[in-house]
């Protein structure tokens, strides 16, 4: 029990240290980060075309609940 303890330590240890080391190599940015423009311009201008598939979709299988509906009452 006491070299498992030990060893979670040293592992717990070495996890930290390569931490702290790696740190300042995420925080050195360097620029702006990655241009995405395109792709937010890409996907607001498809936002149209996929709402009136949407709207279709939900109108067929409205369109199919109530015919099982009108169905069922006769």
């Amino acid at each position: 029990m006491r070299t498992a303890f030990i060893n979670y330590k040293t592992k717990l240890a070495f996890i930290g240290t390569a931490a702290v080391v790696s740190a300042p190599a995420f925080a050195a940015g360097g620029g702006g980060g990655v241009d995405v423009s395109a792709v937010v311009a890409a996907i607001n201008g498809a936002a149209a075309p996929i709402a009136s598939i949407g709207a279709a979709v939900l109108i067929v299988m409205v369109g199919i609940k109530v015919y099982k509906w009108v169905r069922r009452a006769m």
